[in-house]
């Protein structure tokens, strides 16, 4: 026996379309989700995906000796030993928030399944290094692939409160020669929501079936996920699931599947969109892509991601739905409104270009904890983490916030009582540095010195409003840096405490080019 649960919503009570080739829809009130007066939807968006790729052909020549069947095409992004769903989260929100203000913000949902803190609210580390206003409410998500998809409708449906940001991201791991090492990446993406005209996408609705369909399971404690049969996931679940959900979603809204312009499905086995757009008679131009080829499967970022993708590409008046399975489906359709607006920001688009190539196969798995390497007697240190201290500074620490002189306008990180530059007592007011620009002042690549990721590099940071740091540099890359490298902060794992298992967290300067 199949037990089904549907979540719906009452259907609107009128659908209004303007006489053009590409009619805009408009709901009424009678859908609690949307109403005419104070339409709801997405402001802005942004990204995160680590640098480091790894091709998938390296993977299968370091277990060709046992797997030789083991292939790949293309490569997946993985996380240095100094990031985590924390880190990408708050690169993926400084993104979307693009220098906007941050005091509209409401509440922040953060959804991951590979969290770092099982009984630590991770999104309020996230929301400090953000510098969100302590009021906003804070939530994390997981248990379940669908907790992106699912806190992002929930975020909407709060959305009329204020300004709701919504955060996925997961560090994904995978069992050494697995088919999910091959697939699995790491990834995150944001999307702040709210009410009003100036929207880039205008939410249409949202349905839910939730069915007891077991794919893949990872019991608490376990570091690794189990898979059931391809071929059953995708035949008796995505196939039959996902249909089944989009339909009432589309018919309740009273679309035809020719006003779909953007489709994307993640959650499923590949190719599983395909195969469902076909079942909807959706055109195939229209599915967005997996990702796969540079990526990978993110886990709860995914949804987001290809939603991002959606909205990086559509055209005003375009329908947007965007599903994820996991134990049924979750489904939300959107229309655009019109595009962001160029910025600084990156964007899906931006991370994707910003890749550091790598071929180490052993450097993935030592990053990602499967390699234990002797580092010798430099690596033997108690790393115990002050949270006291970490309470008091907070903003400084996870903020990066230093102090500007009221007197001679002087920056300077840390906030002192005197100012450096004119000695001024108590003159220092709070500045903000994580998105300031800088420079390489000076370097050096230390071998001796223990980092997880040899060899470390130190040097003097000089921003451009005059500060100027010793910081570790990271994602160097064979390019290497030089004096007067460009560079730009980002938020990381300073060290682990592998005897608490507490993390520190702190900035680190990223070359820019």
């Amino acid at each position: 026996m199949v037990w089904l649960h549907t979540t719906k919503h009452a259907a609107p009570q009128s659908l209004a379309v303007l006489p053009n080739s590409q009619p805009r829809i408009y709901l009424q009130a009678g859908d609690p989700n949307v109403t005419s007066s104070i339409p709801v939807g997405i402001r802005s968006f942004g990204a995160y995906i680590p640098r480091r790729r790894m091709s998938r052909a390296a993977i299968a020549t370091a277990h060709a000796w046992a797997l030789p069947s083991l292939k790949g095409k293309g490569e997946k992004a993985f996380c240095s030993w100094d990031e985590d769903a924390i880190t990408m989260a708050v690169e993926a929100g400084r993104d979307c928030l693009g220098g906007r203000g941050v005091a509209s913000i409401a509440g922040l949902s953060f959804a991951s399944t590979s969290a770092p803190y099982a009984d630590l609210q991770n999104a309020t580390i996230v929301g400090a290094a953000l510098q969100l206003p302590e009021a906003s409410a804070r939530v994390d998500f997981g248990g379940s692939l669908r907790a992106g998809l699912s806190s992002l409708a929930q975020a909407l449906q709060a959305a009329r409160e204020g300004d709701q940001l919504v955060i996925a991201a997961d560090r994904r791991r995978a069992k050494p020669g697995s088919a999910q090492e091959m697939t699995y990446g790491s990834a995150a993406a944001a999307v702040c929501v709210g009410s009003g005209d100036e929207l880039v996408a205008r939410y249409l609705g949202r349905e839910s079936v939730s069915v007891p369909f077991v794919d893949h399971f990872r019991q608490s404690g376990e570091k690794f996920d189990y898979f059931w049969e391809e071929r059953w996931i995708r035949d008796e679940g995505a196939s039959k699931l996902a249909p089944r959900a989009i339909k009432s979603l589309l018919q309740r809204l009273e679309l035809k599947p020719e006003r779909v312009a953007h489709f994307g499905l993640s959650g499923a086995p590949v190719g599983s969109d395909k195969l469902v757009a076909k079942l909807l008679s959706f055109a195939p131009e229209c599915v967005l892509p997996d990702l796969q080829a540079q990526v990978g499967d993110a886990g709860v970022a995914q949804p987001l991601l290809q939603l991002l993708a959606a909205l990086e590409r559509a055209k005003p008046g375009e329908v947007i739905l965007v599903a994820s399975f996991a134990q049924g489906c979750e489904v939300l359709a959107f229309e655009m409104q019109q595009p962001l607006a160029a910025s600084s920001r990156r964007g899906l688009a931006g991370s994707l270009a910003q890749r550091v190539e790598e071929t180490t196969y052993l450097r993935m798995l030592s990053f990602d904890g499967e390699l234990e390497l002797d580092w010798g007697m430099r690596a033997e240190t108690d790393n115990k983490s002050a949270v006291t201290q970490l309470y008091r500074s907070a903003d400084q620490i996870l903020g990066f916030v230093g102090g500007r002189c009221e007197a001679c306008s002087t920056v300077q990180f840390p906030r002192m009582p005197s100012c450096v530059n004119c000695g001024a007592l108590n003159s220092q007011k709070p500045y903000a540095l994580a998105d300031e620009p800088a420079q390489v002042a000076t370097y050096t690549a230390d071998w001796l010195q223990y980092s997880p990721a040899p060899p470390m590099y130190m040097g003097l940071v000089q921003f451009d409003i005059g500060a100027r740091l010793l910081m570790e540099m990271v994602d160097v890359g064979a390019a290497g840096i030089d004096v007067g490298t460009p560079l730009r902060m980002s938020f990381r794992i300073k060290e682990r405490d592998r005897l608490r298992h507490y993390d520190r967290y702190f900035w680190k300067a990223v070359p820019t080019r």
